[in-house]
């Protein structure tokens, strides 16, 4: 592991050469995921580019909105402006595979711009696993107001993975009286359902439950 993480003051960190790792895990990610689904051979070529460049937007857009904090928490953690929904939103248009996957190039670019690394096996459950949930939200697809649902499936996955994390590897930080399970309950709640409850409310508004079908429409087509 010292090729690619050094350990300094009980922490790890990425060297140069763990950096261009996480890069090419991203890329390969992205391209994996946008040429996951099963298309129509005629039309494979049009449906995968398209799906490429959506995948991609909606990334990016997850990760400028992931700087757009409401309120940031103390040991990590924060309320961002709809972060969650833009990689939700792939899942709902193409299914959870893509979704997915697409979470999981998102956690790695998180990774990648924010890097906290307290133990090797914390990365993989705090980034790739936990934002790669998200994705779970193409299993109601198909469903009426199955943006709405897959969407609180998917924050619920990505919570319990954040909870696992806290559980183990953050257990020493829990509040004065509390275990390390019922700490990491609470605190991972708070900031991940706080920005859940705010998305729902925002996807009940008429205008913006459209908006949404319209783009489906479009990205699908």
């Amino acid at each position: 592991m010292s090729f690619f993480v050094t350990k300094a003051d009980g922490a790890y960190s990425l060297t140069t050469a763990g950096y261009a790792a996480v890069a090419v895990i991203l890329a390969a990610l992205i391209v994996v995921a946008a040429l996951f689904a099963k298309r129509e051979k005629k039309e494979k070529k049009k449906i995968g580019t398209k799906q490429l460049v959506v995948c991609a937007m909606a990334v990016a857009l997850a990760m400028v909105a992931s700087m757009l904090k409401i309120y940031s928490f103390p040991f990590g953690g924060s309320v961002t402006l709809f972060s969650m929904l833009f990689i939700c939103f792939v899942g709902y248009l193409y299914g959870p595979a893509t979704g997915m996957l697409t979470g999981a190039a998102y956690g790695v670019l998180q990774f990648l711009i924010e890097p906290y690394i307290y133990f090797p096996l914390q990365v993989l459950v705090d980034y790739p696993l936990a934002f790669g949930a998200l994705g779970l939200s193409g299993c109601f697809s198909r469903s009426k107001h199955g943006l709405v649902k897959g969407y609180l499936l998917g924050v619920f996955g990505r919570y319990v993975f954040a909870v696992i994390s806290g559980w183990i590897f953050f257990g020493e930080y829990a509040w004065d009286g509390w275990a390390a399970l019922p700490y990491s309950l609470v605190y991972n709640g708070c900031y991940i359902f706080a920005e859940a409850a705010l998305t729902v409310i925002v996807l009940s508004i008429p205008a913006v439950s459209k908006a949404m079908k319209k783009v489906k429409i479009t990205a699908v087509s």
